[in-house]
């Protein structure tokens, strides 16, 4: 266990990730020295109680005409006041430790002629050193792997004390025992690293899951690219970090760029790692989004918003939202409505022309500060007459959903991208089968917002103005304009909350048992994310 929490500690967080068979990786994990200091420190700490449970084998010989034997050696402590852990390149880690010292005692029973004699003794070893050479590497299924490539103790010093009162008995053997006890100890001390590192450590990194289940569609993989790679200031994880589909598992249609990575980083995320989200999303068919009568309808009455007009002028066929205390070009008045349609409970309102400005129509529309309206044909028809004939008063639903993959940029500004949904809107008719109305196509500035929770990667989208075109229509033409505000806010307060709710749940970074992050870091480079954290380690009860 000592060895193992050693490695576990100082690879913490560099071998708790993992990611690809392409040349570039699309997650590379850091461990700087800072890391592996906190690492010595966890690491030593626990390879003192280890050490101190420590079993030697009883010895017993002769010397001379003295025969001796002891039995029941217990180490009572061993300290490790000075250790280093370093990269070594193209290798793994150094462990290396000086100046330690230990106290064991034991039995001891002695013949020397006619004369027998036992009783116990205490030995203190001092100035061991020691120096413990990790290999890392990655298996086929590119899970990381450790092994014991070099083992060396040395003890310099030992003081053997026996009890009893036949000194000149003592001194016979006395140098003899130490010499065996010091051999004893420097063989058993590898040889425990070696088994350690064998039994328990390999057993518990190969336990680390190489691709991480999101949900019943998506997953991760965090298979390594290559062995980790260790610098002389630095130990780096090269991850695939690629989203994939449970059910149509393909090779992203692009490749991972080569990134250039500032001095004293961390985590870095690179688009590649992002963007086959979406390709996986979209694959499985999982960016596809419904939007009911039951979601945009508020149980509570509408709190109403800032109201707009939309002037629209007959002659030039020019319009455009005004603010109800602007005035419309020509006319010498300001804009305003004396008798108003309320249709459902959101506000929406159609005017008539504006008293003798017959040339201007006004079509008035209060956004609510939330979504609550009827989402129904009686509602659209004021901007599509023509449904309130065809289908009249039935309910209306909303199906999203985008003919491509989302692609983002990362960049010093943050994580933007122009995604493209359709939205195809349908009647519900009384037999529950729906009839297509219309086919909007939706488009708008979207960024987001990424940080590290609970050891997930977690986030938050922001939209911008909504911009729309008619890709299909089975009710006529109508001018599509008159839904911006709407969709706007449909997808403010309907489709927002929903996507960021599902973020919010983030997305899983495979950290080793018992590693925590603290003191998160996050800064946007260009086509990477720099993820910076602090490591705690707790070992167990």
């Amino acid at each position: 266990m000592g060895m193992q929490s050693v490695a576990v500690a100082c690879g913490a967080l560099a071998l708790c990730l993992a990611l690809t068979t392409a040349t570039n990786p699309g997650f590379v994990v850091r461990m700087t020295q800072a890391g592996l200091d906190y690492a010595q420190q966890q690491g030593m700490a626990i390879l003192e109680k280890e050490l101190a449970q420590l079993k030697l084998p009883d010895i017993s010989g002769k010397s001379g005409k003295v025969r001796y034997e002891l039995s029941r050696l217990r180490i009572t402590s061993f300290r490790l006041p000075h250790s280093r852990i370093t990269p070594i390149s193209n290798v793994g880690l150094e462990v290396s430790i000086s100046n330690s010292f230990a106290e064991l005692n034991g039995d001891w029973r002695v013949k020397f002629l006619f004369i027998r004699d036992h009783g116990s003794f205490n030995l203190k070893v001092e100035n061991v050193y020691m120096k413990i050479v990790l290999r890392l590497g990655s298996d086929t299924t590119g899970k990381p792997t450790i092994s014991t490539s070099d083992c060396s103790a040395s003890i310099s010093k030992v003081r053997v004390r026996f009890s009893g009162k036949l000194g000149w008995l003592y001194n016979l053997f006395h140098s003899v025992i130490e010499s065996k006890l010091r051999k004893s100890l420097e063989r058993k001390v590898c040889d425990n690293v070696a088994k350690s590192v064998q039994n328990e450590l390999q057993k518990q990194i190969q336990t680390l899951p190489v691709t991480a289940r999101i949900d019943d569609k998506i997953g991760i993989d965090y298979s390594l690219v290559a062995p980790p790679r260790a610098t002389a200031q630095s130990l780096d994880a090269d991850l695939k970090g690629e989203f994939y589909s449970l059910a149509h598992r393909s090779t992203a249609p692009f490749s991972p760029l080569p990134l250039a990575f500032p001095p004293g980083s961390r985590a870095h995320a690179s688009s590649y790692f992002f963007n086959t989200a979406g390709i996986a999303y979209h694959k499985a068919g999982a960016l596809v989004f419904e939007i009911t009568e039951a979601m945009v309808s508020g149980r509570s009455r509408t709190k109403m918003g800032k109201r707009f007009h939309l002037l629209r002028c007959s002659r030039s066929s020019q319009q455009s939202w005004r603010s109800p205390n602007k005035r419309a070009e020509g006319c010498g008045m300001g804009l305003g409505c004396q008798t108003w349609q309320h249709l459902g409970t959101g506000g929406l309102a159609m005017g008539s022309s504006v008293p003798h400005c017959p040339r201007v129509t006004v079509l008035s529309l209060q956004i609510p500060k939330k979504a609550g309206f009827s989402l129904d044909t009686s509602a659209f028809s004021a901007f599509i007459p023509q449904l309130e004939e065809m289908y009249p008063n039935m309910p209306m639903k909303f199906r999203l959903s985008t003919p491509t993959a989302p692609f983002l940029t990362i960049g010093p500004g943050g994580i933007s991208f122009q995604p493209i949904v359709d939205a195809q809107a349908y009647a519900i008719l009384p037999n529950s089968s729906l009839a297509p109305l219309f086919l909007l196509s939706l488009t708008g500035n979207v960024s987001a917002v990424i940080n590290v929770r609970s050891g997930r990667i977690v986030g938050s989208l922001d939209v911008g103005r909504i911009r729309l075109s008619l890709k299909d229509s089975a009710v006529g033409h109508f001018q599509v304009e008159l839904l911006q505000s709407l969709m706007n806010i449909l997808t403010s307060r309907v489709v927002m909350p929903h996507l960021n709710a599902r973020l919010d749940e983030g997305f899983p970074l495979p950290l080793l048992d018992r590693i925590q992050l603290s003191n998160i870091l996050v800064r946007f480079h260009q086509n990477f994310l720099l993820l910076g954290a602090d490591i705690r380690f707790q070992p167990r009860g």
